[in-house]
């Protein structure tokens, strides 16, 4: 087994650990800030849109399940890479679409998975690549928040099942089989 870290931001760290936690190959996803300024910022601080950080997840996953290309083409694929700082209701640069590559090559997977979700866009994806500043992780009540607190959260309840119905309608070979309840 082969892992390998991508750090994704697109809108709430919420709706896409909730994405991620259900995909094939993945065995860690944790939701924290990056891309801003200020040391060990908090949600309160990062919500105000004043240190620069993105809500973002650092997805751990195996690459000889699911390669980093597929990864980045379900990030593009279940979140809006065309609206620029914002998704849906969230508005501000923390909810910015971004790719943060660790490395070169991840770079260039970044820019091809970009090409190749624009030529399925009628409207220009804005989904930007920065360069990878500290990691944060968020706050513990944040992390696997849907599987807690989310599903009692009206804002989660109509964010995330229209993603994961599109993670399971897009990408149905990626997504991990549920336990019957």
């Amino acid at each position: 087994m082969a892992e390998q870290q991508a750090i994704i931001a697109g809108g709430c760290f919420w709706c896409t650990e909730a994405v991620f936690n259900d995909v094939i190959g993945v065995s860690e996803v944790e939701s924290g800030y990056i891309g801003g300024d200020t040391a060990d910022p908090t949600y309160r601080e990062v919500c105000s849109g004043k240190t620069g950080h993105a809500e973002a997840i650092r997805v751990t996953f195996d690459t000889d399940t699911i390669g980093l290309a597929q990864i980045y083409d379900i990030f593009l694929g279940t979140h809006d890479p065309t609206q620029l700082n914002r998704q849906g209701n969230d508005v501000g640069t923390q909810y910015r679409s971004a790719i943060f590559p660790l490395d070169e090559a991840q770079e260039t997977e970044a820019r091809a998975a970009i090409e190749r979700a624009q030529a399925d866009q009628s409207e220009k994806i804005v989904t930007t690549i920065e360069e990878p500043t500290k990691w944060y992780p968020a706050e513990d009540y944040h992390q696997e928040y849907w599987e807690g607190e989310g599903q009692r959260n009206p804002y989660c309840m109509a964010t995330i099942p229209p993603k994961l119905a599109k993670l399971r309608k897009s990408y149905a070979n990626s997504v991990k089989a549920k336990n019957p309840a």
